[in-house]
């Protein structure tokens, strides 16, 4: 159950984080859930676990470091959508 609850607290920091940067619109719900994990392991590695926590992840470290990912992975595809 535990898992269940970590995946859906990764989607909605990932769906939250794509809202934030206006990249959100093209990604799915499993890009959502990858930039929510990710975020949270970049976000809590970087500004510590400080805040609400819920489903094992910070909510405000995790945000932040999922608003990172989102935008240098809007940025890497922007890059290489322009080259093609």
């Amino acid at each position: 159950m535990f898992w269940i609850w970590t995946l859906l607290v990764g989607a909605i920091i990932g769906a939250i984080a794509g809202a934030i940067t206006n990249n959100g619109q093209s990604m799915g719900w499993i890009s959502n859930i990858l930039a929510g994990l990710a975020g949270s392991a970049l976000g809590q590695a970087l500004f510590g676990a400080w805040g609400p926590s819920l489903g094992g992840m910070a909510l405000i470290p995790s945000l932040l470091g999922a608003v990172i990912v989102v935008a240098i992975v809007a940025f890497i595809v922007h890059k290489v959508q322009q080259k093609a």
